[in-house]
């Protein structure tokens, strides 16, 4: 994993770009000197330098990922040889620590090329299989050896970490995470949260509790970023009442599916969720769900609901009693893991 290195000589400064790297979650590798800082000037995931180091680096070749701090404003001679290296910005240090923090959080993420994908799963009614749903396309992330993170965006749903069978694992809940917004660093949350490990991937869940309050919109945002920066697959179970941590993470999703069982009332209710997320810019897509008490078919339901239809999903043989033995079934078999993986393919298409 490519790591950000910094050349800073002023003693002042080391102690705040050191407290910025360790706030940050960022393993900082320190130079010494121009010479030292000549062999990983390429490869360094991000580069910070203070006024000395500029001019001691004059004439290495120009790249992004260039920060200049210093206790003040640079003179002239500085600004120009920081902008012939490529310096993205030059922060002045105390009163900008805050973004030096965010540039090393971000630049210590090992991701993939491009971004991850972030996807809204909502149900029509209570017992809708939403929060079944958003499981199983994070075991179908996990089971292609993909990164999955699961937010759990319903204080009302009993806990995600529950539906996955992960209620007795340690780790942190939406009650005890101390998070107000900003910028996350995706390794911290891997590290803090309870799920599950593949032979390539895993798959995190940040779950509301049992008790205690759901999530802050302004938390939800920066969580699902992180999740998005890091390359991974954030899944999203978000409520159907709307809330504003709901909003949060339906804003920023990249696919919102609407699970709609197939009855007569749970169309009535998916037309009043289907108008309201319009109202926001969102459009859904739908996964009509089994058994049909009433007979009425998938066209139905899809003409009542008035959405594209992206999968339909017959019932799962034994999935209650599976759920309730703390016992998700597994990713490669049945409906619920090829509705799953008809969505997964359709977000990272999307």
């Amino acid at each position: 994993m490519k790591r950000p290195v910094a050349l800073v000589t002023d003693t002042g400064l080391v102690d705040e770009v050191l407290h910025a790297a360790a706030v940050a979650g960022c393993e900082l590798e320190r130079v010494v000197d121009a010479t030292a800082l000549r062999g990983r000037w390429h490869g360094a995931a991000a580069l910070v330098l203070d006024f000395e180091a500029v001019v001691a680096c004059a004439g290495f070749p120009r790249r992004p990922g260039v920060h200049v701090v210093g206790a003040g404003p640079p003179g002239p001679e500085v600004w120009r040889r920081a902008l012939a290296l490529g310096a993205e910005q030059v922060l002045e240090l105390p009163a900008e620590q805050e973004r030096l923090r965010a540039v090393l959080a971000d630049a210590s993420e090992e991701r993939p090329d491009g971004e991850g994908r972030v996807l809204a799963i909502l149900g029509a009614r209570g017992g809708a299989g939403a929060s079944v749903l958003a499981v199983a396309v994070g075991q179908a992330v996990l089971a292609a050896g993909g990164d999955g993170l699961l937010v759990d965006c319903d204080p009302w749903g009993g806990g995600l970490d529950l539906t996955l069978g992960a209620e007795r694992q340690e780790g942190l809940r939406w009650s005890t995470v101390q998070l107000k917004g900003g910028r996350v660093p995706a390794s911290a949350l891997r590290s803090a949260l309870p799920g599950r490990a593949g032979n390539r991937g895993s798959l995190t869940v940040l779950s509301c509790g049992r008790t205690g309050p759901g999530p802050e919109p302004d938390a939800v945002a920066a969580v699902v970023e992180a999740g998005r920066r890091a390359g991974g697959t954030v899944v999203c179970d978000v409520p159907r009442h709307l809330t504003t941590a709901g909003c949060a993470a339906l804003d920023r999703a990249d696919l919102a599916v609407l699970v709609v069982p197939a009855d007569v009332k749970a169309c009535m209710a998916a037309k009043t969720l289907v108008d309201r997320t319009a109202e926001r810019g969102v459009r859904l897509k739908a996964v009509v769900r089994g058994p049909a008490p009433g007979g009425l078919t998938t066209a139905q339901v899809v003409e009542a609901v008035n959405i594209p239809l992206l999968a339909t999903m017959r019932p799962e043989p034994r999935l209650a009693r599976a759920l309730d033995n703390g016992q998700f079934p597994k990713p490669s078999r049945g409906p619920l893991a090829r509705a799953a993986r008809t969505v997964l393919a359709a977000l990272n298409t999307s």
